[in-house]
């Protein structure tokens, strides 16, 4: 059966279609009580759907929040998503979601379509990337951006500004990387006197490389020599590949005699520690007798893993509302305490009795 149409709802109630529009769309120019509930109940009568383009020409506003996300399956990004719908829910906005494979061409092709879609704001998440070969890309999503800023529209990023954007329009979450793998690294090197080693993902990936940065920092405050760095996939794939390299190492030169750890290692984020402790599992080594891991981000998988996975714990849902009320404009954000975390010490990285 045809949906019902506009007019079909007007001629049954008795009125025009622009008073129709004028109540179904949400107009600020409705006409008196009586009128508006004899279009609805027309409506309700005819099943008639409003046409959600048309209640944003109304109401100069869609009631859309545009998400873009490296990748839902990875809790980081889910658990962040959270807290961005949380946000959209408290001010009665709806959620379009759009995951790309961490491109910024892809992430172009996502705010293209909020933009076609008039959505109120754009909320991005994930790691901005400075390698030369996104240099194009980076261009053109900043340009898009630009774009759909100078029309009115608001954006929120989490962690580093969009490479080549203006300033006008944006809302950025400052997350404290390299200050915190600082911390992190002179908690680790307190305990642990093994060659330390960084599972990183791609040079140029600014969050890896601000943690990288700051772990090798702590190290060198603690009197420590620096890591050596294994860049590879920034995701659980790319820890396995890092922990299949680790574990040869470690066979072919580990003392039986020794009880300590042949390594410690900092993958950047924790589902590259989870990909590096599934291969180092693989290879009959076990954590942390073998090796010591830590990562970062303390996702919400991690209350199930064995052995528990030092890290630094982050307010990620947290981070998911200020990134989003902040592109929404709300003054809320000018107060809020800036992001920080936690490092949290646990099993994978505890030191075997001598």
């Amino acid at each position: 059966m045809a949906a019902s149409t506009l007019a079909e709802v007007a001629r049954l109630a008795g009125v025009s279609p622009a008073t129709a529009s004028r109540v179904l769309n949400g107009s600020a120019r409705t006409p008196g009580p009586e009128i508006a509930e004899r279009v609805k109940e027309a409506a309700r009568s005819l099943g008639y759907i409003p046409n959600a383009q048309a209640q944003g020409l109304a109401r100069s506003s869609s009631g859309l929040i545009g998400l873009v996300v490296h990748d839902i399956a990875d809790p980081y990004f889910s658990t962040i998503a959270r807290g961005v719908q949380s946000a959209a829910r408290e001010h009665q906005k709806m959620v379009l979601l759009a995951t790309t494979s961490g491109t910024p061409a892809d992430e172009q092709a996502a705010v293209g379509a909020f933009a076609a879609r008039r959505a109120d704001s754009i909320v991005i998440v994930g790691s901005r990337s400075t390698r030369p070969q996104d240099a194009k890309d980076n261009q053109e999503l900043a340009a898009e951006l630009d774009r759909y800023c100078s029309n009115g529209g608001k954006v929120g990023i989490v962690g580093h500004p969009v490479v080549g954007a203006s300033a006008d329009g944006y809302h950025v979450v400052p997350v404290p990387n390299e200050e915190l793998a600082t911390e992190l690294a002179r908690a680790l090197a307190a305990e642990h006197t093994a060659k330390f080693v960084i599972i990183a993902g791609p040079d140029g990936l600014l969050t890896s490389d601000d943690r990288i940065r700051g772990f090798q920092r702590g190290l060198l405050a603690a009197g420590l020599p620096e890591a050596e760095v294994i860049h590879t996939g920034f995701d659980r794939a790319g820890g396995y590949q890092a922990g299949l390299e680790i574990a040869g190492r470690i066979k072919s030169s580990q003392d039986p005699a020794s009880n300590q750890p042949a390594a410690c290692l900092f993958a950047v984020n924790d589902v590259m520690a989870i990909g590096a402790v599934a291969a180092l599992r693989e290879q009959g080594l076990s954590i942390p007798r073998d090796a010591a891991i830590a990562g970062f981000d303390d996702i919400e998988t991690l209350r199930d893993f064995r052995p528990a996975l030092t890290t630094v714990s982050l307010p990620l849902e947290d981070i998911g509302r200020l990134a989003t009320l902040g592109s929404l404009g709300w003054s809320e954000t000018d107060n809020a305490m800036p992001v920080t975390g936690v490092v949290t010490l646990r099993r994978s990285t505890e030191t075997v009795p001598t």
